[in-house]
Formats: C-alpha cells, structure tokens, sequence
C-alpha cells in the first residue's frame, strides 16, 4: 500500500529520507550514519533510491558537448565509464569497465534527436570508445576531439623517459643535474619560485637530451595556440619531421602516434573543447571514494558517483 509521506519500499517518512539527502550531499556516509543512527545498508538504500527518482526525472535535454572519460573503481585495472555533460558540468551516464560495450549503453539512453544534436566529443584515444561514437554519431569523425591534455600527458610521459634514462647515465659519472628534477619538466616554468625558475632556465638551455626533449613538448602544445587549420597543419609537419630526426625514441614515437592521430587532435580548433570539466568532475569523485574510504560494493559507488555528480532531482515527491 502506497503511503502520501513515504516512498514505496522505504521504512522512512519522506521528510526524514530528503533530510538524510542533503545531509549527504554535505558530508561523509559514515557522518550521516552516525547522526541519524542508520546502518550502512539504511545509508545506501536512500541514496539509491534518491538516484532512481532522479534518473527518472531526468528530461530529454540537448546535450551538445560530451565528454567520455574513465575511473578507477580499485587498483587491478578495475574500471567504469563516464559519460559527461561538457556545458552543464554533469555525470550523464555510469558503466561498468572501459569496454566499447560499456559506452554502447549510453546512447539507448538517449532519444534520436539527442543523438544527432551532439556536436563534439572530448575523448582520449582509446579505441573502443572511439568505435562506439563512429557507431552510433552521425559524421562522428568531424565531432571527436582528443582531449589536449591527455596528448600533453603523452607528450610529458616521453619526456620522463628521456630523463631517466639520461639521468642513469649522467650519475654513473657523477653527474647529479637531473637528480630530483622529474616534475620540474612537467610544470609551467612561470608557476616555480624565482629561485628555482632560474635553476630550471639553465637545465632547459642546456645541451641535454632532457632539455630537448622538453623543446619539444613545448613545441608540439603549441598547436593549441592557432586559430587556422592550415597553419596548424604546416605547424604539425615542421614538428614532427623535427621529432622524428631527434635520436629520442620516446620522442619519436610519440610523434608517430600523434601523427595517426592528427585528424582528431586538429578537431580542436573547430569545437575548442577538453575534458577539463570531467577532470573537475573526476576530483569531485575522487572526495566521493576518499570519504567513503572506498567502496566494497560497485553499484554503491555508481550510486554515490550519480548521487553527488549527476545533477539530479533527489527529493521525494512528497516533500517538494
């Protein structure tokens, strides 16, 4: 029998179940627990519920800029997908592991007209997603943007490798220049203390394979600064042949890798998107797991992940 101040399948009164909810928005499950005097099991079956209502009252909203994105649920490359409302700065859509299977579900969740009002995509460059947006977007070619700073990440990944190798070499001859210098070749010079920015000026001018190697990344980011895509294009040639004829394997195959994937790194300068705000987002998640010192159980951290990040209606109907 359905009561007029509880939800179905709920031993709570509605106005204590959305206390519960913005309680939970503020604080950690074991706080709110222990405030109400509820068990985890009690904890968990409100925010589920409060997600099912929002899911279900979500409307079919245009959503013109997405961005696909990954998280960890536990270390042994245990993973979910994440679909994000790039404009509303929201969780779209929850799957289990990095599968193309796993990013297919979220287009059965969206109306045809939805689907063909995507405009861009901000992705990495991973193939099973990028087989699923060719599968179900129209002219999805023209709307996939690999996210810049993932193609900085890679850029920066070389880098190290270069440093670590070069680093061996140095201190078996007592040269301790790139000692402790790892992250100071991934951060913005202008970021350091003075002191420490004019360490790093002489390092970087130096004739090092690290310095040059970091030339290059620097160079190659510099893509993102044009407005045209045919300078860009020019721009990308000159780079590249310059990469490839550095003698810095890492390097060399990073610019070979960006090289096939060029067509949608350019996409940039048409859509001017990022995952920026799934980054955002993914730190928000990230408090999520912290408070919740982890998640034994999968679907409670979904849950959790719509519950705090999915822009969602949560209150019972009763209350509103």
């Amino acid at each position: 029998m359905k009561m007029p101040w509880a939800e179905p399948s709920s031993r709570f009164t509605a106005l204590f179940e959305a206390l519960a909810i913005e309680w939970l928005k503020a604080a950690s499950q074991k706080a709110v627990a222990g405030l109400l005097h509820l068990s985890w099991d009690e904890i968990h079956g409100i925010m589920e519920r409060a997600v099912k209502r929002g899911l279900e009252r979500r409307k079919a909203e245009p959503v013109s800029q997405i961005g696909v994105d990954e998280k960890a649920f536990r270390k042994g490359h245990s993973y979910l997908t994440l679909v994000n409302d790039l404009m509303r700065g929201r969780v779209l859509y929850v799957a289990e592991d990095r599968k193309q299977s796993s990013l297919d579900g979220f287009w059965e969740t969206l109306t045809p007209e939805q689907i063909s009002g995507i405009g861009a995509v901000a992705m990495d460059m991973w193939d099973p997603y990028i087989a699923s947006v060719r599968e179900h977007v129209a002219e999805a070619d023209g709307k996939i943007v690999f996210d810049k700073f993932h193609v900085a990440q890679h850029l920066g990944n070389a880098v190290d490798q270069v440093r670590r190798k070069e680093n061996k070499t140095l201190k078996a001859s007592g040269d301790d220049r790139l000692a402790g210098t790892r992250y100071d070749w991934l951060r913005n010079p202008t970021s350091m203390e003075p002191k420490d920015r004019k360490e790093f000026a002489e390092l970087r001018n130096s004739e090092l394979k690290t310095a040059r190697a970091w030339a290059l990344k620097e160079t190659a980011m510099t893509l993102y600064s044009y407005i045209y895509q045919r300078p860009a294009r020019k721009h990308f040639r000159w780079w590249h042949s310059w990469a490839v004829r550095s003698r810095l394997q890492p390097m060399i195959e990073v610019a070979r890798m960006l090289k096939r994937r060029f067509e949608n790194i350019i996409t940039y300068l048409r859509h001017r998107i990022t995952n920026a705000t799934s980054e955002s987002i993914n730190a928000k998640i990230q408090w999520v797991k912290y408070t919740a010192r982890g998640f034994r159980n999968r679907q409670n951290f979904v849950n959790a992940i719509y519950f705090h990040c999915g822009g969602l209606d949560l209150a019972p109907q009763s209350t509103k």
